[in-house]
């Protein structure tokens, strides 16, 4: 039999592997890129929750750096390539993240696409003054910076803000007194009719004594009624926290009883000294003291004092309110005899 010439069968061989070689490179291809995606949809190596921080301006090579040293993924090249060639590479997002256990690579790289950034707080209570405000500003772990210059007495809304890591403690000082004026603007046209206190100012100067002579919310409307009729007689507000701002300027409790020198003492800040409202406020008030100033109840009450119960008892008159201090100091002194 007649064999064909070797330069067809060359040709014969040419073309088979012309055709196999890129049917055979396609189902190599096709192999990697499944196996690939199935890597990246597939559990992670992490056994419990992660925390990671990524600086703005970050690329996706640092991005997978961290990643891995962290223990988030075990397959750098493709978490790299996975994310690039699907479109995410460019809108992942800085901040701190927390990875569940087990996220795959693609759960993660929805995370950094989505920027949801863990949340931290601090809270500020009511009633603190604006130097103990700072300490717990500076005290704080995770906002960065120094402390700005202190703020006004009475400048910053006690409350509880969210922060994310990097805030700095110029940041969040300038959100609470950005807070407590918003807060002012909305209510002071919302006060009652005829009130004693003439601008905004003094309505927060009156709300801070409110706010230290009471830590008892559903007291704030009573107390306020009682300072707001004595200032419309006028009778001096004699206010004990006021005397201890005078003597501590803010820096934090007296820790002692007020002495009667203290009491007899003028200053600008004593109310049993002075007529009508000290200079500033005593203390940063919160919203339910404010709201209390700016509507008070209608109550002929100028009198209140300890009841022992943790709350006080009111009185319009002199008599009914020396019969209030009597009862105190009568249960004061059985309080005493039982820690003795």
């Amino acid at each position: 039999m007649e064999q064909a010439p070797k330069p067809r069968r060359l040709l014969h061989a040419l073309l088979i592997v012309s055709i196999i070689l890129p049917s055979l490179a396609v189902l190599i291809a096709g192999g990697v890129f499944f196996y690939g995606k199935s890597q990246f949809m597939a559990p992670g190596p992490a056994n419990d929750k992660l925390v990671v921080s990524f600086q703005p301006g970050i690329g996706l090579s640092a991005i997978t750096n961290k990643l891995e040293r962290a223990g988030v993924i075990d397959a750098p090249l493709i978490f790299h390539w996975g994310t690039r060639f699907s479109g995410a590479a460019k809108s992942l997002k800085a901040g701190e993240y927390e990875f569940p256990a087990y996220a795959s690579m693609d759960e993660i790289v929805a995370i950094l696409r989505a920027g949801k950034s863990i949340m931290h707080k601090i809270t500020i209570p009511e009633g603190l003054t604006t130097q103990q405000v700072m300490v717990i500003v500076k005290a704080d772990p995770v906002l960065t910076g120094d402390l700005p210059l202190i703020p006004p007495e009475g400048a910053l809304l006690p409350e509880t803000y969210n922060f994310t890591r990097g805030t700095t403690r110029t940041q969040i000082i300038t959100r609470m007194q950005r807070a407590q004026t918003a807060l002012m603007q909305k209510l002071w046209p919302e006060r009652a009719d005829n009130l004693p206190v003439e601008t905004p100012e003094q309505a927060l100067i009156l709300a801070s004594i409110v706010e230290k002579e009471t830590g008892i919310k559903s007291e704030r409307p009573k107390v306020a009624a009682v300072f707001t009729n004595r200032l419309r007689i006028p009778m001096r507000l004699q206010s004990d926290p006021t005397i201890v701002y005078g003597i501590t300027k803010g820096a934090g409790p007296l820790g002692r009883p007020i002495r009667r020198s203290e009491i007899d003492k003028p200053t600008p800040y004593n109310t049993y000294q002075i007529d009508g409202l000290p200079p500033t406020p005593i203390c940063n008030p919160g919203r339910a003291s404010i709201e209390a100033v700016l509507n008070p109840p209608a109550t002929k009450d100028i009198y209140f004092v300890a009841d022992g119960s943790g709350g006080h008892a009111f009185s319009t008159t002199l008599a009914g309110h020396q019969q209030n201090v009597k009862h105190w100091r009568k249960i004061d002194r059985e309080n005493e005899k039982s820690s003795n």
